[in-house]
């Protein structure tokens, strides 16, 4: 059985935990800006609250899902990396976001390669996907950089999606 608030991932720099209702706040703001705009937003309050308790949901219908991303010596939340899946997704999808503040720091990278690995050993998935917006110059540059190709022929809600998938080691 799941135990809520249960998991957690040590990276060197980081470490990955299940979101809170404190995190809600700087969830809702990103998700209402216009950087959402690759994931389909703006969004409004409700549709937000919506997607934070998809995000928890799936770790009890599915066993994977988001976990926030705290700087290991501060534990500042700089954003959320999860996998994701249900009707909304063809495939199980590596995701990943910071907040503008923390951009451009490997955090995304470093949070995302310890999730995938995670999700290889733990769920013994043969390959993750990440959809990325055309013109996300920094999600493609952490895809290529967790060793990710593009998969042309890979299935998307969005065709205009670019898809890059990730190999199981």
């Amino acid at each position: 059985m799941f135990e809520t608030g249960a998991m957690t991932i040590g990276t060197e720099h980081l470490r990955l935990r299940m979101p809170d209702i404190d995190d809600f706040a700087a969830y809702a703001q990103l998700m209402a800006s216009p950087r959402s705009v690759g994931m389909g937003g703006s969004f409004d309050l409700r549709a937000a609250w919506g997607m934070f308790c998809h995000d928890i949901a799936l770790w009890q219908l599915f066993g994977h899902g988001a976990l926030m991303i705290e700087l290991g010596e501060t534990g500042e939340c700089v954003g959320q990396v999860g996998i994701n899946h249900g009707p909304l997704f063809p495939e199980k999808e590596l995701g990943w976001f910071v907040y503008a503040e923390y951009e451009g720091k490997g955090y995304a990278t470093e949070a995302a390669s310890a999730l995938r690995d995670w999700a290889f050993v733990t769920l013994k998935l043969p390959s993750l996907v990440s959809y990325i917006a055309p013109g996300n110059a920094a999600s493609v540059a952490v895809a290529e950089r967790l060793g990710a190709r593009l998969d042309p022929a890979a299935a998307r809600d969005d065709p205009k999606d670019l898809v890059y998938r990730h190999l199981a080691f």
